[in-house]
């Protein structure tokens, strides 16, 4: 029995019957002849789409449905071609089918193969379009869930559009892509006098070492290399909002060793809108002090030491270890500092704080955690260490609280200060860490060696007798049975964040935050799925902050909470915690306005 994969026989039996002039089988003549797909990964290709319409972590239009579609097609049609060749080369010839069997098949009608062709075909257009209606349902519900406006599904059965679309330009590329490691098999056979049997598999290797080489080498470096440019230019930019500070408390300033035109864009409207002592007493009824912000860029000095020691002579000059807390802050990949976290610990204190931040990088933080995450992880430990140095020499009852900060990519570069829990204890006096990535070292040991019965979203560590993570405000009190040592550590993660969960062990093994109960903001229909989730949590990354607050990688609600509980402030009464939280409310929607 011969197996026919493509169209080339089943239409010349298809010719040579009396139908074949039915328009039916014209058309489906005219597609193979086009674009000669393989029916096997059609299939496979339509079961990947219709996974990737399944729920994620956050809520995605249509247009951005599509294009996410046509990548986990794409990835299913090449499965599913792999599995047809592995049937006609491997499995196939090996059968022995009956003489009845053969000669039945050797008599069939063409147009026969042709109709079920035709109605694979159809039956994947029809499931796609299904699907893409019920994932415009699902995704209203993660809407509902997160309290935003639900995604218009108006338009959403483009999205089977638009993933063909993605699947027809990437089959192209990938076709171009085969017909180049022919050209290096043939000439390799031809040229070198290689047998065609090495020659094929020879031809592969050279073509996928020239891309790992090419991308790595060349393009790698050129894309980064226009990276750097173009956010340097923006990192050169000052919003008309940020003033330069004349008050000595701020970096920028005057008499300041970090000059106003080095400390970059982020820089520069941390240390211009830190909140006056003024503004801080009318919040909290008592007199405050002018709160010190220190900030180095990276033009305000030639690498990374010199950078940190310009922070540390920032630090000295400001007369910051008089204070009664000092935050050494790890900020993210363009230098930015979360105006919530920074404005909640000045306003718990009375301003009589000093807070600390470097900036190491011109990159947004996803290009960062590309190319710049090693640099976040020196830039963290070379800068607490310094300041750490500084403060340790200071006579033990005249020392600030020495308190840790980071969010994000910032979490990683200050847990790079770090060789474990205990050095944490012995170091510093508190640690708040937001939205950690999964990629961070002490993180993921916390959270793999969590207390047996408990969730991989929100686990508890050792009985929750230094380390705590919390989604909410009230599980930073959990184990309630348990005391809280000092110094305090806490993570802050939400159960919808892409930051926190994205792993590229999602491609083949199934995480515990998905084989347990879902978050209170996951959709219940969300699943695992080999590749297909890697790749939809994969595209919930750049979107992970345009969600409501207390989802995805919003935590502005909940930092006043966490850091009420690290740092233990004194008269922090309910009153209070209201009137700042009042502050920062309309301190959001100000710098959302002048940004």
């Amino acid at each position: 029995m011969t197996t026919e994969s493509t169209g080339s026989t089943s239409l010349s039996a298809a010719r040579e019957d009396p139908a074949h002039n039915n328009l039916f089988v014209r058309g489906i003549h005219l597609v193979e002849r086009f674009f000669h797909p393989d029916y096997v990964g059609l299939v496979v290709a339509t079961m990947f789409f219709g996974l990737s319409l399944t729920p994620s972590l956050l809520p995605r239009d249509w247009f951005f449905q599509g294009l996410l579609s046509g990548i986990n097609a794409t990835i299913g049609y090449g499965l599913g071609c792999a599995l047809s060749w592995v049937w006609r080369k491997w499995i196939a010839p090996r059968i022995t089918w009956p003489a009845q069997v053969t000669s039945a098949w050797n008599r069939r009608p063409g147009w026969l193969l042709v109709a079920v062709k035709g109605a694979i075909v159809a039956a994947c257009l029809i499931f796609a379009v299904l699907m893409s209606i019920q994932s415009s349902k699902w995704q209203r519900q993660i809407t509902d869930l997160m309290g935003m406006a639900p995604v218009s599904d108006a338009g959403y059965p483009r999205t089977v559009l638009l993933g063909a679309v993605v699947v027809g330009l990437l089959i192209w590329i990938s076709r171009l892509v085969v017909r180049l490691v022919r050209a290096v098999s043939r000439a390799l056979n031809q040229w070198v006098r290689i047998p065609a049997a090495f020659a094929r598999p020879l031809g592969v290797i050279v073509v996928l070492v020239a891309a790992v080489l090419l991308f790595n080498g060349v393009l790698a470096k050129g894309f980064f290399a226009v990276a750097n440019s173009a956010f340097s230019a923006r990192n050169s930019h000052t919003s008309p909002n940020a003033v330069q500070p004349t008050l000595p408390e701020r970096s920028g300033s005057p008499e300041s060793f970090a000059k106003w035109d080095t400390l970059g864009s982020e820089g520069r409207w941390f240390v211009a809108n830190a909140p006056t002592a003024l503004a801080i007493g009318q919040v909290t009824g008592k007199p405050a002090r002018e709160p010190i912000r220190v900030y180095a860029g990276l033009e305000s000095a030639d690498g990374v030491e010199a950078q940190t020691d310009v922070a540390i002579a920032e630090l000295d000059r400001t007369r910051a270890f008089e204070r009664e807390v000092l935050v050494v802050i790890s900020t993210t990949g363009t230098g930015w500092v979360d105006t919530v976290s920074a404005e909640a610990i000045e306003l718990m204190f009375g301003g009589d704080t000093a807070l600390v931040a470097t900036q190491y990088s011109y990159l947004p933080s996803a290009l960062s955690f590309l190319s710049d995450r090693d640099k976040s992880m020196t830039m963290g430990r070379t800068l607490f260490d310094k300041v750490y140095d500084r403060w340790s020499a200071l006579p033990e009852d005249a020392r600030p609280k020495l308190l840790v900060y980071g969010e994000s990519l910032g979490s990683q570069g200050s847990e790079g200060a770090f060789s474990g829990l205990a050095d944490i204890r012995n170091r510093t006096d508190g640690v708040l860490w937001v939205g950690p990535p999964n990629s961070n070292r002490l993180w993921s040991e916390f959270v793999a060696r969590r207390d047996p019965g408990t969730e991989e979203i929100t686990p508890i560590y050792a009985d929750g007798m230094s380390v705590r993570f919390a989604a909410a405000a009230d599980q930073l009190a959990r184990p309630a049975a348990s005391t809280w040592n000092d110094p305090r550590i806490t993570y802050l993660q939400h159960a919808s964040d892409p930051v926190v969960w994205w792993s590229p062990d999602l491609l083949f093994t199934q995480p515990d935050w998905l084989r347990e109960k879902r978050g209170p903001d996951v959709s219940p229909a969300m699943s695992w799925y080999p590749i297909v989730t890697f790749w939809q949590v994969a595209a919930d990354l750049p979107r992970a902050q345009t969600v409501s607050d207390g989802h995805g990688h919003n935590y502005g609600n909940l930092v006043p909470d966490a850091w009420a509980a690290v740092a233990e402030p004194p008269d922090y009464t309910p009153e209070l915690t209201a009137r700042i939280r009042v502050f920062l409310d309309e301190s959001m929607a100000t710098e959302r306005q002048l940004k």
